[in-house]
């Protein structure tokens, strides 16, 4: 008796005029009467159900269990936490202690990028590198400020500072509620797992992004670099190189430090690289000594800065960092004016943007080289909790650097605890050398951004590699540079990313199907053609009989040979008007039209009208509907005449996951559209290589998957052909196949032992063996047995025949109703099939 709520549903659908469609009409008395799949020992009969809503909903709820296991990978600490030792305490230190000393120069300089003072770059970079072990996935990222989204903030802060009702408002302070905003949007991102979404910002957009922020970036350091004045260095990159070649003969000392600073530290780097080649025992060291070229430089530069301007403090030969607060001295609650955070709307696309992919990208990528994966939806839940408590000490929009992550990958950093280490580090050089931080050149300072973000930069090889996978991408990537040097740094991104969502959209909606022939194939080894065993040789190829052996099998490749394969191979249609279409892209609204276009005038182009079309009165035909040339010649045209009649199309679903309503009625469009065609006739639609059962259900209600009844009313029996799986563990075929070889096995043995037994005399001794019964006969009754109690089970539901497993089984079926329809119209005209 059907349920309350199936009752409901009935009643509700009644009263509502929907008619509802019972899945097995019709289908199990035609398909299943009578046919052979009933004798061959299947297990059952099964019979699809379709997929049901509460099914879905049951499988969107997380079990208790899972909710279990999100909470436990919020924090990602508590897996590893439980074995830390000391040999990982020692590479985390050395690491730890490495990017501690790198990445309090970088903080400082790139907090100029940001419009801000240089303690807020510490701030940043402290609280980065402790706050992320607790919820980060990657050992090697390092988190702190960052060049490009420096800038970016840099460009925030100038656009809010600009505004008049937000002119008074401290740097930090926009630059702080940035952060939080930006990182609430990251951590809800995080928390609703849609790591995914980096998924949609392409290389090409993410290294035309970075380089095009590379060449930005060092040009807005050219007028430091240089002790130049006069003119902004916020403007785009083309106009400030122009600016600055127009004012150098302004230049001051400050080239001097500046330049000499850059010189070195691509000297530095030069010479120890090529140390590191010739003397590989000792590459260790030499990495190392490498990593603190910035702090010998700075260093370096301090002591001459501090001899020059030691007794003139007030009136430096150049241009000099100053006083720089001890200790954090903007620890406080964040101020979040809604004036201020108002005018974040057009940038905050780009701030997340920059501090997402950047990140993901990186953990990604040393994940990889490092052989552990990361979870992009935890790093961004990582990166959100920093960059909202960040603020809290004062902090700016922080995300994870690659140079500084390539730094303690090398170092041998062993867990994310490294980061303790760093922050240690960050708050002793925030508490005790201050002083010397006074008299750092703000031109070394820019040399060391110049040569942080050279890093960034797209080699040429790589452009190349582009050139040879995708030329048109190649496109991209310097339509991304071009716009990030003669415009803004989001305008790049955002330019980069629209194009390659109209390449990838032209591509959904241009992408058509192919037409697949059938052809057939040997697997050949050397020169011998084996079987599905490659130890099953069947002989050399061109000199063994087919009948030695079931070596060949049919294949099906692109009529137009698109896919690359031998032109030579001549390929053939499975049967006379019988026609595969494989889809390329999928099969949803944006590309049914253009799919079934092509298969439609395709398949017009091939065949001929079952039946010539014909009007009462000429004015029945329809305007769009030209007809047949009137000439003679055209009518008696043998090309027309040679051409078969449309009888089946066989769609090949393997690159389809998910159909839509539109894509489907447009299939039902396009069948109704060719049983016009065959009139009176209709065609038979197989499908193969379903992915899922929605697919399924949605081709099922456009009345996809069973026989279509003809138009003339005749009826004929249908040849149900089914894919059938064996079962039945030790009753199997393997299993019968393996007791056969044993008995072949035996009986070879036991052939042996009676030649054995004459030749030394003893044959009464055979005789009285050969009486006894013995295992083989044993195991041939078994085997017996076994051929007897095999069973089978199909793979595709009975009542949905039209369905396939694959594209074998496919053709089988549509050959064997065509030949089916056509003996049976012959029997029933009183013609001989």
């Amino acid at each position: 008796m059907p349920s309350f709520a199936a009752r409901t549903g009935h009643g509700l659908a009644k009263a509502l005029g929907i008619k509802l469609q019972d899945p097995n009409q019709d289908t199990a008395v035609a398909v299943t009467r009578g046919e052979s799949i009933r004798s061959m020992q299947t297990n059952g009969s099964f019979v699809e159900e379709p997929p049901t809503t509460s099914e879905w909903l049951h499988d969107q709820i997380p079990t208790q269990q899972e909710a279990g296991a999100y909470v436990k990978s919020l924090f990602p600490f508590l897996s590893w936490m439980g074995h830390y030792n000391l040999q990982w305490l020692a590479g985390d230190i050395v690491a730890g202690v490495t990017i501690g000393a790198v990445v309090v120069p970088q903080g400082m300089a790139y907090a100029s990028l940001a419009k801000l003072q240089p303690q807020f770059g510490l701030y940043s970079s402290f609280m980065g590198v402790i706050m992320y072990w607790i919820f980060g996935t990657s050992k090697d990222i390092s988190i702190g400020p960052v060049a490009v989204l420096s800038t970016v903030v840099g460009t925030v802060v100038e656009d809010v500072a600009s505004s008049p009702d937000t002119r008074d408002v401290p740097a930090h302070v926009i630059a702080s509620a940035l952060s939080i905003i930006a990182g609430c949007i990251v951590l809800a991102i995080g928390l609703l797992r849609c790591g995914w979404i980096v998924d949609l910002i392409s290389i090409t957009s993410l290294s035309a992004f970075m380089t095009g922020s590379a060449i930005t970036i060092a040009a807005s350091q050219l007028p430091s670099l240089m002790g130049l004045t006069g003119f902004s260095n916020r403007d785009s990159a083309y106009r400030v190189v122009k600016n600055t070649l127009k004012h150098l003969p302004e230049t001051k000392l400050d080239a001097a430090m500046g330049l000499t600073a850059l010189f070195f530290l691509y000297l530095i780097r030069y010479v120890l690289t090529s140390a590191a080649e010739r003397c590989p025992t000792h590459k260790r060291i030499i990495f190392f000594v490498n990593t603190m070229r910035t702090v010998f430089v700075i260093l370096l530069y301090t002591v001459v800065s501090w001899l020059a301007n030691m007794h003139r403090r007030d009136d430096p030969m150049f241009h000099i960092l100053g006083t720089v607060p001890k200790g954090l001295r903007n620890a406080a609650v964040p101020e979040l004016s809604s004036s201020v955070v108002a005018h974040f709307g057009s940038h905050l696309p780009a701030t997340v943007v920059v501090m997402l992919v950047e990140h993901v990208a990186i953990s990604k990528s040393f994940g990889r080289v490092n052989n552990y994966t990361i979870d992009p939806s935890q790093e961004m839940v990582a990166i959100g909790v920093t960059n909202i408590l960040g603020p809290f000490l004062g902090g700016y929009p922080s995300t994870g650097s690659f140079s500084r992550t390539a730094i303690q990958s090398k170092a041998g950093v062993r867990t994310p605890a490294a980061g303790i280490i760093t922050g240690l580090v960050v708050l002793l050089a925030t508490y005790l050398l201050t002083a010397v931080f006074f008299y750092i050149p703000s031109a070394t300072l820019a040399a060391v951004i110049i040569h942080a973000v050279g890093d960034l930069i797209t080699p040429p090889d790589t452009v190349y590699q582009f050139w040879l996978v995708s030329p048109i991408e190649l496109f991209v990537f310097f339509v991304g540079v071009f716009v990030n040097v003669f415009a803004q740094i989001e305008d790049g991104l955002y330019a980069t990313v629209a194009i390659s969502a109209a390449i990838l959209l032209y591509r959904i909606l241009k992408a058509r199907g192919q037409f697949l022939g059938k052809v057939r194939v040997h697997t050949v080894l050397g020169d011998h053609v084996i079987g599905e065993d490659p130890k099953q040789v069947f002989g050399e190829y061109g000199t063994f009989k087919e009948s030695d052996g079931n070596a060949a099998r049919n294949i099906y490749l692109p009529l137009d040979h698109g896919d690359g394969t031998n032109p030579e191979v001549d390929l053939e249609s499975p049967y006379p008007g019988i026609f595969i279409y494989r889809f390329s892209e999928g099969f949803h609204y944006p590309n049914a039209n253009s799919s079934l276009d092509y298969l439609t005038n395709f398949i017009v182009s091939q065949t001929r009208r079952a039946s010539p079309e014909t009007y009462e009165r000429a004015g029945d035909r329809p305007w769009s509907n030209p007809g047949p040339r009137k000439s003679a010649k055209s009518r008696e045209n043998p090309e027309v005449n040679i051409l078969p009649v449309l009888r089946a199309i066989i769609l090949d679903f393997s690159s389809v996951n998910n159909v839509d309503i539109t894509s489907v009625q447009r299939l039902i469009d396009v069948r109704n559209q060719l049983d016009v065609y065959t009139a009176p006739d209709v065609v038979d639609w197989h499908v193969a290589c379903i992915n899922n059962r929605w697919t399924k259900q949605a081709l099922v209600a456009g009345g996809f998957g069973i026989p279509t009844k003809t138009s003339d009313g005749l009826h004929r029996r249908w040849k149900s052909i089914f894919s059938v799986a064996e079962i039945g563990g030790k009753d199997s075929a393997a299993a019968v196949a393996e007791v056969k070889a044993n008995e072949t096995e035996l009986q070879a043995s036991q052939s042996r032992m009676r030649k054995l037994d004459e030749e030394i005399g003893q044959a009464s001794n055979s005789d009285d063996v050969s009486n006894q019964p013995n295992d083989c006969d044993e195991k041939s009754e078994e085997a017996g047995m076994a051929t007897q109690r095999r069973r089978g089970a199909v793979i595709h539901g009975l009542n949905r025949p039209l369905f396939h497993v694959d594209l074998t089984s496919a053709v089988q079926s549509a050959i064997a109703n065509v030949v089916a329809k056509e003996e049976f119209k012959a029997g029933a005209s009183g013609l001989p099939s």
